[in-house]
């Protein structure tokens, strides 16, 4: 008769765990299912000119990084003087995917904060950044000489992220010391 009682104290029991668990976890480290595989392929228009195509194909070579951005990302204006310094450093080639916007305004927005990107590719229906997982702006990955996925950073990036996170992957990537 006294069990009885106590199932609802286990229960309860159970539930708080799970919370202090789920409290402890960080939500932007979100793990990627396409760690370790091949970018997502796709083929689409440069932003700032339509005439140029980027693919998958432009991402293999060298190690880099591409960054899921829009015009009317807030945490994207923020991470931005992070990015064009990056560029200006030359340490990595930075390549773009412009998530569901027009091509105006993101062709404004570059013109205004300056241009990181060695290209740029317009995705405005976001199904290019569904493939790759995106589920917010902005989200940075790290590809190898292969083109395959090594990291996922989600959110706006920092000089810390660049320098403690990002760049020693590139640097080992590339088999630099």
């Amino acid at each position: 008769m006294k069990i009885r009682f106590l199932i609802p104290l286990a229960v309860f029991l159970v539930m708080t765990a799970f919370l202090a668990i789920g409290l402890k976890l960080d939500p932007r480290e979100v793990p990627s299912p396409l760690i370790g595989k091949e970018a997502p392929k796709f083929s689409l228009t440069d932003v700032m000119d339509a005439s140029k195509a980027m693919s998958t194909y432009d991402l293999k070579g060298d190690a880099v990084l591409v960054n899921v951005w829009a015009s009317w990302c807030v945490s994207c204006r923020q991470e931005h003087p992070i990015l064009i310094d990056l560029a200006k450093r030359g340490e990595v080639t930075i390549y773009g995917i412009n998530y569901k916007d027009t091509r105006e305004e993101a062709q404004k927005w570059l013109r205004s904060y300056g241009n990181p990107y060695h290209s740029s590719a317009f995705d405005p229906n976001g199904h290019t950044g569904i493939d790759w997982g995106v589920y917010g702006v902005p989200e940075t990955f790290v590809l190898d000489k292969q083109g395959v996925i090594r990291h996922k950073h989600t959110g706006p990036l920092t000089q810390a992220v660049i320098e403690d996170e990002l760049l020693p992957i590139i640097r080992k990537l590339r088999g630099e010391p």
